[in-house]
């Protein structure tokens, strides 16, 4: 009777574990445009903190992989034309390891396919109108080469809790040149709608 309790916890622990495990694999995939593109590799194994790689595929000679620690996990990764000048952009989205998902967009930037350079974007807590409310939960996706960010907003229950209000707010990105050489992502519209019920 021992016996079998002993593996029937030890095979729940194996499962769960498999299924932690199975929840945070690694990113290793080639995003194209045409005939260039990137490799992009992490493999996601902390939750605090992960080396990214980033590799140039059909770019000069003289572009070169970039490696850098990131705080959190990439979830995904996709490929498109941001800035409009004909070479291929990349975006990933990275998440924090805290329940509530807060995610951030990291964008780098084709620069006339001889390196790669970073795509500013704005953290969200900065922008007073567009924080209120905000508790994580984000969604990412490139419509056009546009970036969307959704996630529902919360309102104060009392002084320490809060709850969804039933709202979504959704936000549209657009890259647009800095005032130095480079490139940032700017807020072009938000707006908010009721979440449909299931």
């Amino acid at each position: 009777m021992i016996v079998k309790r002993f593996l029937l916890v030890l095979s729940c622990g194996l499962l769960t574990l498999t299924a932690l495990q199975a929840q945070y694999r690694k990113i290793d995939t080639t995003m194209k445009v045409g005939s260039a593109g990137y490799r992009v590799y992490c493999n996601n194994k902390n939750p605090e903190k992960n080396n990214l790689n980033v590799t140039p595929i059909g770019f000069d000679k003289s572009a070169r992989e970039i490696s850098i620690e990131i705080k959190g996990r990439v979830l995904s990764t996709e490929s498109d034309d941001l800035n409009n000048d004909g070479f291929p952009d990349l975006i990933l989205y990275i998440y924090s390891s805290d329940v509530n998902g807060y995610g951030k967009a990291f964008g780098i930037y084709s620069d006339k396919n001889q390196g790669i350079r970073p795509i500013m974007f704005p953290d969200i807590m900065d922008d007073m109108k567009l924080s209120v409310g905000y508790k994580g939960h984000d969604e990412y996706s490139l419509i056009e080469g546009n970036l969307m960010r959704r996630f529902p907003v919360y309102q104060k229950v009392d002084s320490v809790n809060t709850l969804p209000n039933g709202m979504i707010r959704q936000i549209q990105y657009r890259v647009v040149p800095t005032e130095q050489e480079g490139f940032k992502f700017k807020v072009v519209r938000s707006f908010e709608f009721k979440k449909s019920q299931p």
